[in-house]
């Protein structure tokens, strides 16, 4: 199949497809799902790209984009590449000192906001950045400030395209775009350090489409695919683009505050996530468990181990139920499983890559059991997202599927994953040294995760910089036990201590709802959440879930002592990034007072 580059892609898809919708994306007002034609997607996108020509945007300019999830991102974002122009996305999120890195270090002109929250950062950094003149705004409610005399909203913008037409200049470069074109620089959400930009090229998305056509050909133009990541995140960008090349219906979420609702409004076929979705569906099963007595709950515990038995011991495996089981799975599949399915909103749904953090197997294997087809794989921004995933049969839980066709990989010194291909980045944006150091003379790039290959199935290990060393010399992977505490339901998130100290600590952030509700039902007084993570009857609590949990790990390895927080890690005190991550070295200096406590003696 003859490739189409990123700048003809949407208007080749329009002559396909014309009047089929392209896009959805939710008014908040009506509460309706307004429709974007693939006509219509593709005159945006013209429309925008003349727009650009006639402000001045020049070919390989670096353009950014400062929003959440909307239509718009995606006109920007191919109108630029129309015009062979570089997208710089910056997550909507981004507090005022990270967005002034990016726009000086990519030396930003342009800088599209999407909402209040973006504009008043923008503009708030605007005479700090020597680089920025204009703030193109797309959302029509937001307030400019009274002293703004260098920003357009997104429809007056677009109204250039109309007044200086530019498309001839559109039409010279779109003829001169090459594989080679920079396409977008990807900052790294920096949970070490100052954040890095990932050059991604043309050919990196053209090669992705192409193995992924191998690895996922099951993919048609009759799905519909919830967008409900950060298209910031080169998981969501990825997984769009080849949507979008298989001519995919897009349905954008908006705000993610309201995916429980649009996911049931929209019922996706597809749906990339990030294993945080699944765990709480895994935690919302074990709630009702909970709850349920005699029959009903004996019938739901043997739909899951029908469901896992048939599943993984035999359809995951090519192979043929025997007809008892065939018979029993088919009833469950009526009753028990169209329920949580339906109850999620995910009933139609046939495809559902996974990445961004480890899958615990307990979660995979109850997933499985559902009937939910989660392609469960690893990748990074480095590597245009997939490095590897399930393939359709024969994948192996406790995996991260097998290698993506074509692309090389090796286990280097301390067990460090190396990647060679035509997926992997060309370097960082302005970072020789960085680029050199991770990118060998060989053209192996160095991923920084541990891992092992039987055959071209892929284990992963651990983060090599994310091991702490004990003070008696014993490593500790923080992740492996994070993995395992987060599928209990009263655990909301957790950090592990450990890095030269004596033994393992951890912070825990409980599941508030359902502590708060344990603490009624037993009796336990309290009158704020201080008070409760304090309590003796509590902590003991705890301690047996967390005992349970760790036994299958070294004595060395286990938790020794806890403490419950109050409240969440927060992106605002620095201690998650932007995709969630925990900022170790910051949850350290944050928390310090109570860590040294967990240590006396």
């Amino acid at each position: 199949m003859a490739q189409i580059h990123l700048a003809e892609l949407i208007h080749r898809q329009a002559e396909k497809y014309g009047e089929k919708t392209a896009l959805r994306y939710r008014d908040d007002e009506t509460r309706t799902w307004k429709p974007v034609s693939w006509t219509r997607f593709a005159s945006l996108v013209r429309q925008t790209a003349g727009a650009m020509a006639a402000a001045g945007i020049e070919e390989q300019e670096n353009v950014g984009i400062f929003s959440p999830n909307k239509p718009e991102c995606l006109y920007v974002d191919f109108a630029a590449y129309a015009n062979r122009a570089v997208t710089v996305p910056l997550y909507d999120t981004s507090a005022m000192t990270q967005v002034q890195y990016i726009v000086d270090d990519a030396q930003i002109r342009f800088l599209f906001v999407g909402g209040q929250y973006q504009y008043d950062t923008a503009f708030r950094i605007f005479a700090l950045c020597r680089s920025l003149r204009c703030l193109v705004i797309f959302d029509r409610d937001v307030i400019r400030d009274a002293r703004d005399t260098a920003s357009v909203y997104f429809d007056e913008f677009l109204e250039r395209a109309v007044r200086e037409p530019s498309y001839n200049i559109v039409d010279a470069r779109a003829k001169c775009a090459s594989p080679d074109d920079l396409a977008n620089i990807l900052y790294t959400s920096g949970t070490t350090g100052e954040p890095k930009g990932v050059m991604l090229h043309h050919a990196n998305y053209l090669e992705a489409f192409r193995i992924h056509r191998l690895r996922l050909p099951q993919i048609t133009d009759s799905d519909v695919s919830m967008c409900f990541l950060p298209l910031t995140h080169v998981f969501e960008r990825g997984w769009t683009y080849v949507c979008i090349e298989r001519g995919v219906e897009i349905c954008i979420n908006r705000r993610p505050q309201d995916i429980q609702t649009t996911i049931r409004e929209v019922r996706p076929t597809v749906m990339c996530s990030v294993p945080r979705f699944w765990e709480k569906v895994y935690q919302a099963v074990q709630e009702r468990l909970a709850e349920e007595t005699g029959l009903r709950k004996a019938m739901l515990l043997d739909a899951i181990r029908i469901g896992k038995e048939h599943n993984l011991g035999f359809i995951a495996q090519g192979k043929t139920p025997p007809l008892a089981l065939r018979l029993r799975y088919k009833f469950y599949e009526k009753t028990v499983y169209a329920l949580v399915k339906k109850t999620i909103g995910i009933e139609r749904g046939r495809l559902f890559p996974t990445a961004g953090a480890a899958v615990s197997d307990e979660i995979c294997e109850f997933v499985y059991a559902l009937g939910i087809n989660m392609i469960v794989g690893y990748g990074l921004t480095e590597s245009t997202a997939t490095v590897s995933c399930f393939p359709k049969t024969g994948f192996v839980i406790g995996s991260v599927g097998e290698i993506m066709p074509d692309l090389e990989v090796k286990i280097g010194r301390d067990d460090e994953i190396l990647l060679r291909g035509k997926t992997i980045m060309r370097g960082y944006y302005r970072k020789p040294v960085s680029t050199s150091e991770a990118i060998d003379a060989e053209g192996w790039f160095h991923t920084g995760d541990a891992g092992r290959l039987e055959g071209r199935t892929l284990y992963l290990k651990e983060r090599i910089k994310d091991l702490f060393k004990t003070s008696n010399g014993k490593y500790i992977s923080p992740q492996a036990l994070e993995t395992k505490f987060i599928v209990d339901r009263y655990i909301d998130s957790v950090a592990i201590i450990a890095d030269r100290r004596k033994f393992v600590t951890a912070l825990i952030v409980p599941a508030f709802d359902l502590l708060e509700n344990f603490a009624r039902t037993q009796g336990i007084a309290f009158s704020s959440r201080e008070e409760l993570v304090a309590n003796d009857a509590v902590l003991a609590f705890y301690r047996f879930r967390i005992d349970t949990l760790q036994q299958q790990f070294a004595h060395y390895e286990q938790v020794k002592r806890f403490t419950l927080l109050p409240s969440p890690f927060s992106m605002e005190r620095g201690e998650l990034t932007n995709t969630l991550k925990l900022r170790r070295n910051v949850i350290a200096a944050n928390y310090a007072d109570i860590i040294e406590n967990m240590y006396k003696e």
